[in-house]
């Protein structure tokens, strides 16, 4: 797909994404992640059955809803660094990547198929990388997944890194989406704005994205920072809580799922750039149903 096809694609009509596949699965449904990673449940029938119930709920409420819908790979940690201490190499995770797009195609075919790229280390952290270093460690794992429609760069707090994944997708020919996530004064990590860090990062990529998002905060903390029209999408955690107390939480706080739906509605009603809603860190079903259905 080329950024064009996508940007008409997604204007056509609102489209549902979810990202709170991990944290459902591990607080809700019991099930452990090690280190986070949801990727390995590819290698087992149960794990792979319940990869595919997930797609194939998101699928039926955006078709309900009358929504597209976008489904990312579960390739959020398939990364040198972060997939290591799970003993994967890098020939692994090649494989990794390819076949959670395949997973991913031939369970919704008519999806808008998203390779999930995360951040070298946390993702709540600036990072140090520079622009260069971004894209050469990203560069292979986008190179593996390179037969999805795009690639969206989720859970970014460093500008730096964002646009070394937006050049690694251009190397690749793949249409890129940078999805930044920002503290509860609505700022990245580093202290700068929205607007600020999609600036330098578009003055670094030659306006390289396709477009951007804002994931894993709550609507409060992002309500009055998405000042750019370049912002199309906002995938919301449940609570209201900081990175710092999610970090420290030994317990999910689901919030409100109608209170979370009801503040994304707001928000698609006030910026008409908003193609993109989901849910982030503590959203289950229930929420990705309301969301669906207040954005509908």
């Amino acid at each position: 797909m080329k950024t064009n096809d996508l940007l008409s694609r997604i204007a056509d009509k609102r489209h549902l994404t979810w990202v709170g596949f991990e944290t459902d699965t591990i607080f809700n449904l019991g099930i452990d992640l090690p280190e986070f990673a949801a990727f390995p449940l590819m290698e087992t029938d149960q794990g792979r059955a319940l990869l595919c119930q997930s797609m194939e709920m998101q699928s039926a409420m955006a078709s309900t809803h009358g929504l597209g819908v976008i489904v990312e790979t579960p390739t959020w940690i398939a990364n040198a660094d972060r997939a290591a201490p799970l003993g994967y190499s890098a020939a692994d995770l090649n494989e990794v990547n390819r076949n959670a797009v395949a997973l991913c195609r031939e369970t919704v075919p008519n999806a808008i198929i998203s390779l999930n790229v995360g951040p070298r280390g946390d993702g709540y952290e600036a990072g140090t990388m520079s622009t260069a270093q971004s894209h050469d460690y990203h560069h292979a794992q986008i190179a593996a997944g390179a037969a999805a429609d795009l690639v969206s760069g989720y859970t970014l707090a460093s500008p730096e890194e964002a646009a070394g994944i937006a050049l690694a997708s251009a190397a690749c020919e793949m249409p890129c989406v940078i999805s930044l996530t920002v503290e509860t004064d609505g700022k990245l990590a580093n202290g700068i704005s929205l607007g600020d860090a999609i600036a330098e990062i578009d003055a670094a990529t030659d306006n390289g994205p396709a477009y951007y998002m804002v994931n894993c905060a709550h609507p409060t903390h992002f309500a009055d920072a998405l000042a750019s029209d370049r912002i199309k999408g906002v995938v919301a955690n449940a609570s209201r809580q900081s990175h710092a107390e999610l970090d420290n939480a030994t317990e999910l706080d689901a919030g409100d799922p109608c209170e979370l739906a009801s503040l994304l509605a707001a928000l698609a009603a006030r910026h008409q750039s908003l193609k993109v809603f989901g849910g982030c860190c503590g959203t289950d079903a229930r929420h990705l149903e309301q969301i669906a259905k207040a954005i509908s």
